[in-house]
């Protein structure tokens, strides 16, 4: 499932399309289940065609093509959405394509098209407006994830009565976290998951903050987790590497690779999985420091 670091790598995979002329906007022919596009697809061809694409953003888990009329294409991969500048992983979940005018100057590197590719058909596309996008999409969303200070997410979410790992999962008080992600940050900080927010104490919420930045900015740099379904891949279709670095998702029941005899637990919080290790992730006590994560990892 793309969460912030897999969508960051998909802007950055994509950045050469910057500066390009737009052709043409097309959703190609699919039997499966369609996408949420808003307004019609001949609606954003025509608002589209001719303009250059003057940068890519990301705001929490979503894509986006800026254009000089301050309009956005907000693209939300959700579950198993890819955005692509190679070939998808096969030709029957494409739901969009992006041609691109040839460039003044020939290059053999130039991208001629942007490629959305959704197994399940659960993302959405939206062409939006400046105001548009404020009031429907940055208004409701927190602060993003890398950029959140540590006061900010106290006061966001210290008041709460929820897990500490559900209310990570909350995209209007900080967005682009998502549910592996969540388990590595708490791992990372020594805190165990089922806490209630407003149980934490101050040093839990100040290892909690740098093990957001250092977590997220590790997956970043390793391209994103590419787990066992094989479905989330770069935009040029390449896995992501991240996942040969988790400490404990997705390792039930095999050791903890940071305390001596602790065993990785599963749990479900809000009908998603959750892991941790009971030994190191307490409720209380003493807990290593999240400034050397290359110590928790094996």
């Amino acid at each position: 499932m793309p969460e912030l670091p897999e969508v960051e790598t998909m802007c950055r995979g994509i950045a050469p399309i910057i500066g390009r002329e737009i052709e043409r906007v097309e959703v190609p022919p699919c039997h499966c289940r369609p996408m949420t596009i808003e307004p019609s697809i001949a609606s954003i061809h025509r608002q589209l065609r001719g303009r250059p694409v003057q940068a890519i953003e990301r705001r929490g888990k979503r894509v986006m093509l800026c254009f000089d009329n301050r309009s956005r294409l907000v693209i939300e991969p959700r579950m198993t959405g890819l955005v692509l500048l190679a070939d998808p992983p096969d030709p029957d979940h494409l739901r969009l394509r992006i041609q691109f005018r040839p460039p003044s100057i020939p290059s053999a590197d130039a991208p001629t098209e942007l490629l959305l590719w959704d197994r399940r058909g659960l993302g959405t596309i939206r062409w939006m407006s400046e105001q548009d996008y404020l009031e429907k999409v940055d208004s409701r969303l927190g602060p993003d994830a890398m950029r959140i200070t540590a006061e900010e997410l106290r006061q966001n979410l210290a008041a709460s009565r929820r897990p500490i790992k559900v209310a990570l999962l909350d995209q209007s008080a900080v967005a682009g976290i998502g549910n592996l992600y969540a388990a590595e940050i708490l791992f990372l900080a020594g805190v165990d998951p089922r806490t209630r927010c407003d149980r934490l104490t101050k040093p839990q919420w100040e290892r909690i903050h740098p093990a957001i930045t250092l977590v997220l900015q590790d997956a970043i740099n390793h391209e994103g987790s590419t787990l066992s379904d094989g479905t989330y891949r770069n935009a040029l279709n390449d896995p992501g590497n991240y996942q040969n670095m988790h400490r404990v998702y997705d390792r039930e029941h095999l050791g903890c690779p940071r305390c001596e005899g602790g065993v990785i637990r599963r749990i479900v919080q809000a009908q998603r999985a959750t892991f941790f290790c009971p030994g190191c992730q307490r409720k209380s006590g003493r807990h290593p420091s999240v400034s050397m994560p290359d110590n928790c990892r094996d």
